[in-house]
């Protein structure tokens, strides 16, 4: 197999290449001129290529995208780099990974001030147009004209943000309406003497799934084929996967995802609750129309339920019909959208010199192991379309096997621009590939890395990551610190890990040592990203608990202890100590027992830190970074270093004493001690005097020759009563010089 890039010098020297030399020798070849193509991208939100003709689906028609399709390439192996609508477009917009990027889940906030594709095009002299949903909750920037839905929009009568700041709301279909408005945009508004870069971007099909009336006869006297594995039993693979919450046997809304109306009849085959905003936002001519497709199905239903006539495996696959056919419903919206463009391209003489995508956010369960939704590393949601016709350059009706990404689609669009792609850029211009008949180069990538990081939040999707080569998946679950491994080639679904088959133990282990390499390559550092517990409840509650004491204690804080287990139990074995050394002195103790870096900068940007400025902060964490993972002493430093700067971003007045990582394991040559040791000989360096203060003080445990006694780590990591003692005689003096 080819190896991922060689090394980043190759990525840096790449970004300081002017492309435009690379479209000049491409258009010599090809006896045309080095003219600065369109580029037309057409995006939808969770479009699964199971649901895609040109994918080869079994169940719908979409024969406009196939247009594409056909006068261009197919890409078999295209992959999300994290499956959530935000994320994935933060990593298309910046071409590197959520974790340097930013934007890690739903709900936080896009750097608009960083660098992006769309304002280095500009630059480049494109025209900018971003129509459709953006969902990544600042406002646009790089780009000249733009409109876009708030939040996840609407189906009906959607409204749209205005470059004014005002909102200007639309009567009819949504996914009309980002067509219309794309028309309009490409005939009226434009600079017809510059090149363009329009992205239109579709809310359809997310979910809850609300069609346009004229595709309502669509599979209306016909079932959708069901998927193998609707009714999987999650055997085989990590245990995490039978506490999802996006099952369509236990996940669907009366209302919000069925369509019902009214009392929830059956709340032991549907969730209450999340009314159906679409119908709310209707006219009452839509309403008509709505009620006149859905309640006869609905009442039929409901007399069947009522009779008892339906098994529980007859409700799933009432379900199943119910949204597989609402879901290629609205694709046939999205279809017939992508026509009405093509076809004005052809009409207005610009399909020659325009390049014509047709992608999605990430893929989508229809289906498959009884789920909806994505977030998933398994294929259905991993994989996301993208398709492209670029006329004299790509052959009609190819397919390609290539490794591509969504990090890629930046470092393309600024090659295609003759722009220079920024050594920061993680993805690889797809040119290579689109000029080489659409095959990969000897030097292309063998896997692709994949992270998902939205933990604790809807559907109970565990934080994971992993490498998938042509063959191979190998996925890896910190909450479990578990490994799956898939061979694709004979289990294509996905139903059985290898982890464990002495058979593919070089496999394993091969592939182990992929994903070490590709998360150095990629500058992952699990340590200095934010990252929550909360799927844990003892975790939860407890990060509340700390939250509310903040909020309680406010300004009276002067004195805050910031830590994991050891910090924690000054509430269990190091009460009575904590009683006679800091109950008179407004201490909080911000301790969660298991926290690595990574949870404690969650908790200081999520709520424990809000509403307290203390005098002095005590910081002792990263033992748990050893004892999970033994990872990186630089790695865990920087993770150190990441909490102090937020202490000094939103504390710029509070003293820290950082303490040295106490010693472990009860002789000097354990092996988690000395990563220990090494983590110290790196934070010690963090400690400037004057704001932050060193403070060792790991000798006080030890006897003379270095071992660790059971009375002061009765464990050989946790403090006994006496332990706390030590601790809080050592630490009194610092405390004291900075006037606690």
């Amino acid at each position: 197999m080819a190896l991922i890039d060689n090394n980043r010098a190759k990525i840096v020297l790449r970004g300081f290449v002017f492309s435009l030399g690379v479209l000049g020798a491409l258009a010599a070849d090809l006896g045309k001129t080095a003219e600065q193509p369109n580029i037309l991208f057409i995006f939808s939100d969770d479009h699964a290529t199971q649901a895609i003709g040109a994918y080869g689906s079994k169940i719908n028609e979409t024969p406009n995208i196939d247009r594409i399709a056909a006068d261009g390439a197919v890409f078999l192996n295209s992959f999300c780099a994290n499956s959530i609508c935000g994320p994935s477009r933060a990593c298309i917009l910046t071409g590197k990974h959520s974790h340097l990027n930013g934007f890690l889940r739903n709900g936080n906030k896009f750097d608009g001030s960083q660098t992006t594709f769309p304002k280095l095009m500009q630059q480049a002299g494109y025209q900018t147009s971003m129509i459709g949903k953006w969902h990544l909750s600042t406002d646009p920037t790089g780009f000249d004209h733009w409109e876009v839905l708030p939040g996840q929009g609407s189906y009906y009568n959607p409204d749209f943000l205005q470059q004014d700041g005002s909102r200007k709301r639309y009567e009819g279909y949504c996914t009309d309406l980002i067509t219309d408005l794309s028309l309009t945009w490409l005939k009226e508004q434009r600079d017809a003497d510059k090149p363009f870069m329009l992205m239109c971007q579709h809310k359809a099909p997310h979910r809850n799934w609300a069609p346009h009336p004229r595709h309502f006869a669509l599979y209306q006297d016909e079932d959708v084929p069901e998927p193998a594995t609707l009714f999987d039993d999650y055997s085989g693979r990590s245990g995490l996967l039978k506490q999802n919450e996006m099952t369509i046997r236990d996940y669907f809304y009366w209302s919000h995802d069925m369509k019902f109306h009214g009392e929830n009849l059956f709340p032991e085959s549907f969730k209450t609750g999340h009314r159906n905003s679409n119908y709310a936002r209707m006219t009452d001519q839509q309403k008509h129309v709505w009620d006149a497709h859905y309640e006869p199905e609905n009442r039929a239903f409901i007399e069947k339920m009522k009779a008892g006539e339906l098994s529980e495996k007859q409700i799933v696959q009432w379900k199943y019909q119910r949204y597989i056919k609402d879901y290629l419903r609205c694709i046939a919206a999205v279809d017939d959208g992508v026509g009405r463009i093509l076809d004005y391209l052809d009409e207005a003489g610009l399909s020659d010199n325009t390049i014509v995508i047709y992608c999605a956010d990430q893929g989508f369960y229809l289906g498959e192991h009884g789920w909806y939704d994505k977030r998933w590393m398994f294929e259905e949601s991993l994989q996301m379309p993208f398709i492209i016709r670029w006329p004299g350059v790509i052959s009609p009706e190819t397919k390609s096997t290539a490794l591509i990404q969504n990090i890629d689609y930046a470092p393309t669009f600024l090659e295609l621009a003759g722009a220079p792609v920024p050594a920061e850029m993680q993805g690889r211009s797809l040119l290579p590939v689109l000029t080489g008949d659409c095959e990969p180069p000897s030097d292309w990538r063998d896997s692709i890395y994949y992270a998902y990081y939205e933990n604790a939040s809807v559907h109970n999707v565990p934080l994971h990551d992993g490498v998938r080569t042509g063959r191979y998946k190998l996925m890896f679950y910190p909450r479990t610190r578990e490994w799956n491994l898939f061979d694709l080639e004979k289990d294509p679904q996905e139903l059985t890990s290898l982890h464990d088959d002495p058979n593919y133990a070089p496999i394993l282990r091969a592939l182990q040592q992929r994903y070490r390499d590709q998360r150095s390559f990629y500058d992952v550092n699990s340590a200095v990203i934010p990252a929550t517990r909360g799927d844990e409840p003892g975790w939860k509650q407890r990060d509340a608990l700390l939250t509310k004491r903040a909020k309680q204690g406010g300004d009276t804080v002067r004195l805050a202890f910031i830590g994991d287990s050891i910090t924690h139990a000054w509430e269990g074995n190091g009460k009575a100590v904590w009683d006679r050394s800091y109950g008179g002195r407004d201490a909080i103790n911000l301790g969660i027992g298991g926290d690595r870096t990574e949870h404690v900068i969650w908790r200081l940007t999520h709520g424990n830190w809000d509403t307290i400025n203390p005098q002095v902060a005590v910081l002792m964490i990263g033992t748990n970074n050893t004892g999970h993972f033994m990872q990186d002493p630089e790695q865990v430093a920087a993770g150190v270093k990441r909490i102090l700067d937020i202490l000094a971003e939103r504390s710029p007045g509070t003293q820290v004493v950082l303490h040295s990582i106490f010693p472990r394991g009860r002789t000097p040559f354990d092996e988690k001690r000395l990563n220990n040791t090494a983590i110290n000989d790196r934070i010690r360096l963090l400690a400037d005097g004057e704001r932050v203060h060193w403070l060792d003080i790991g000798n006080t445990f030890l006897a003379p020759d270095g071992s660790l006694s059971e009375d002061i780590m009765p464990d050989a990591l946790h403090l006994s009563e006496k332990g706390y003692q030590l601790w809080a005689e050592a630490l009194e003096p610092k405390l004291k010089e900075l006037g606690i």
